[in-house]
């Protein structure tokens, strides 16, 4: 979790960011955050991470909710190269090799700051 709280605040791109939810046992975590960039839109973080398992969804939206895109780990769409990872855009779904906050915010800053 504080690598996550650590990326956000290094950010040259995030304004502010609130922690929605966030439970911890001993051996996992898991964390719900709404992340605002300095273009107002927002980046919606939810993770879950145990020595057996990570998931992930990492939500980019407009100023009116409306999806940029969205990478997650959930195990459908079979067909994708890179499954379980992947991403959903308006068109459609691809395979995706962003499977970490830090991948994806790399991705956005270049987006943010072109």
């Amino acid at each position: 979790m504080l690598k996550t709280l650590e990326l956000l605040e290094k950010s040259p791109i995030v304004k502010s960011y609130e922690i929605l939810d966030f439970k911890k046992g001993k051996d996992f975590y898991y964390l719900k955050i709404k992340v605002i960039l300095i273009n107002d839109t927002a980046l919606h973080v939810r993770e879950y991470v145990s020595p057996d398992d990570t998931s992930y969804s990492y939500n980019w939206v407009d100023k009116d909710g409306n999806l940029i895109c969205r990478w997650d780990n959930a195990p459908h769409y079979k067909h994708i190269r890179t499954f379980p990872h992947h991403k959903h855009t308006k068109d459609g779904v691809s395979e995706s090799f962003e499977t970490t906050l830090q991948d994806v915010l790399t991705v956005i800053e270049k987006e943010i700051l072109q």
